[in-house]
């Protein structure tokens, strides 16, 4: 798989389409995500658009694993077998349909890199924006997409069936496809109940 070229930069321009996307812009169910979802072309593009992140000190502080079907398959094998000893077992294997059911699933992981000058949280904050990045592609391609975790983000064992390394952590999972109708609005904070303005 080879990047897109990036085009020649240019000063930004006024994009009524991307205002129009923003003011819109909604996480899906992710149970009900279903196909199509990006491939070939279309998930390179994706892959390849996530990756204009914000970045301090360019160290790229993020790795993207793609889920194969099989591959999430196999993982909710292993973490249903571990749903037991959870508090709620019941709902400890009901979120795994999450993981599951959408046709591609994207696992960012915060990959920092310890001990650098740029503080371990900015780069955890930048795992983040390639989260939302994945996100903002996704849709601009005409799909859904749902960034979560659940308790297998932060579960040792959990973590060790997702091939997360010590020093690393779960960002996110990026579960993409199409939803049958459009997902209700849902409550948002306004300008006045979340932002100071300083003169």
């Amino acid at each position: 798989m080879t990047d897109i070229q990036s085009p020649a930069l240019t000063l930004p321009v006024r994009s009524q389409e991307l205002l129009d996307r923003l003011a819109i812009r909604r996480s899906a169910p992710a149970q009900q995500l279903a196909a199509p979802a990006p491939s070939g072309k279309e998930l390179e593009t994706l892959l390849s658009l996530s990756l204009r992140t914000p970045d301090h000190g360019k160290l790229a502080p993020w790795r993207l694993v793609v889920l194969g079907p099989q591959t999430r398959a196999d993982i909710v094998a292993n973490l249903t077998a571990m749903t037991e000893r959870l508090p709620d077992p019941v709902k400890g294997k009901a979120v795994l349909s999450k993981l599951a059911n959408p046709p591609l699933t994207i696992l960012v992981v915060s990959s920092p890199v310890h001990g650098h000058k740029v503080p371990v949280w900015e780069q955890e904050l930048s795992a983040g924006a390639v989260c939302m990045n994945i996100e903002h592609a996704a849709n601009a391609l005409g799909y859904s997409a749902s960034w979560i975790t659940d308790w297998y983000s932060f579960d040792a064992e959990a973590l060790d069936v997702l091939g997360v390394k010590t020093g690393e952590k779960v960002a996110g999972f990026i579960h993409i496809g199409t939803l049958p109708e459009a997902p209700l609005e849902r409550p948002r904070p306004t300008v006045d109940q979340r932002v100071e303005i300083l003169p």
